[in-house]
């Protein structure tokens, strides 16, 4: 089973940012942390919970990209390379794990990793709210220019 590596985790919390009180994210959704909706135990964010420490934000963090690195493990069933499954990682812990079990992006990997398709994919899941939005229109270009990078 295929894990995260350190540029892994550097994918996503490059695009996530970091929140140490509890926000309203762009879907409207309590959030913690690097992006964080739920905490390690499976409670819900709240927009009444205390703020967490730095230290605190990157263990629920690595637990939750784990858990969604589990889950990509499992679902992609090509054999991909160490930056295709950061970037898938990257990907699903942002859109959740049913659009990506659900999304072209996903069948065209299984199918064939290196198709060329792949990168329009990607490029499809850049709204928020119903709107374009810039911060996702960056992060699926990175994902997937990392996706088809070579080192």
């Amino acid at each position: 089973m295929k894990s995260l590596n350190s540029k892994g985790y550097k994918l996503i919390t490059d695009f996530e940012g970091l929140s140490l009180k509890p926000y309203l994210c762009s879907a409207k959704r309590p959030t913690i942390g690097y992006g964080n909706t739920y905490y390690s135990d499976g409670t819900l964010v709240t927009l009444q919970d205390k703020p967490i420490s730095i230290d605190d934000a990157f263990e629920l963090f690595k637990d939750i990209a784990d858990e969604f690195a589990k889950h990509v493990s499992k679902k992609v069933i090509s054999n991909v390379n160490q930056n295709q499954f950061n970037s898938l990682v990257s990907f699903c812990y942002n859109v959740g794990k049913a659009n990506f079990n659900n999304s072209t992006l996903l069948k065209l990997v299984n199918n064939n990793p290196n198709d060329a398709n792949i990168a329009k994919e990607f490029l499809k899941w850049n709204r928020g709210g119903g709107k374009v939005l810039n911060g996702l229109t960056k992060r699926r270009i990175a994902e997937s220019a990392n996706y088809f990078s070579k080192i």
